[in-house]
């Protein structure tokens, strides 16, 4: 039986992603910052499914958290980097060290975990990687900047890394959904922008289906719904400074 880590594991879609791995009979090492959440998720899928289910409450916004986890946990064979945040606002009013907090969790540990665990996979000639950006990968975002940011490198960095592991029994895939309902909005203070008030807003359990299901096949990109899919397709056909202020208007 192989052993999946999944990040941000306590609700929204880390939370379907344990529930697809468990049952298709995955023991899981849930993350998250709720010890009281984990139990009670692992004590659920342990019933549900008769798997074994760890937890490990760690921040992972914070410096040497990655290191931490690896030490823990030395190997697995699914890894799921789905922890990550961010922040609504003008760039230099956000807090610095909400900002420092952002990079580090959605560039650093997701970079760190996914260093720490391919060694392992390509020694065993199988793994699958799985990193969740966004559509936000693929524009700038005024007002949430940071995240923009971060997210385009996520889809870079796992498309070039999967290019890289081409014929070694080792997959990464990028996740790049639009407005999902989760714990995400409120969170960034962005629940009542634009972006979730009047675009579609997809479902949590249908968006990580898709995901787990292009993970399971080997692609390297997976963009759920036809909407997303224009806006991925929208750097191609439209300036980029009209891209940024229609970006701007769904996000301020």
């Amino acid at each position: 039986m192989s052993r999946a880590i999944v990040t941000g594991a306590s609700g929204g879609l880390g939370l379907e992603f344990a529930k697809l791995l468990a049952a298709d009979k995955h023991d899981l090492v849930l993350i998250a910052r709720s010890a009281g959440k984990l139990d009670a998720i692992a004590a659920d899928l342990r019933s549900r499914y008769g798997v074994n289910v760890e937890t490990l409450a760690l921040d992972l916004s914070r410096v040497g958290a990655a290191a931490e986890v690896v030490a823990r946990v030395p190997e697995c064979d699914v890894l799921i980097n789905n922890a990550g945040f961010a922040t609504n606002g003008r760039f230099d009013e956000i807090p610095e060290e909400r900002i420092r907090e952002e990079v580090l969790l959605d560039v650093l540990t997701l970079t760190e975990l996914t260093r720490g665990y391919l060694p392992g996979m390509r020694a065993r000639g199988a793994g699958r990687v799985l990193n969740v950006a966004s559509t936000a990968a693929f524009l700038p975002g005024p007002f949430m900047a940071v995240y923009y940011a971060c997210k385009a490198y996520v889809l870079s960095f796992s498309q070039a890394i999967a290019e890289e592991l081409r014929g070694t029994g080792v997959t990464v895939t990028c996740l790049c959904p639009g407005a999902t309902a989760t714990g995400f909005a409120d969170r960034a203070h962005a629940n009542t922008t634009r972006l979730f008030k009047r675009l579609p807003v997809a479902n949590a359990a249908t968006v990580a289906r898709a995901g787990y299901r292009g993970m399971l096949r080997g692609r390297d990109l997976v963009i759920p719904g036809f909407f997303n899919n224009l806006v991925a397709l929208g750097p191609r056909l439209s300036p980029r400074r009209l891209l940024v202020r229609i970006s701007r208007k769904t996000i301020e």
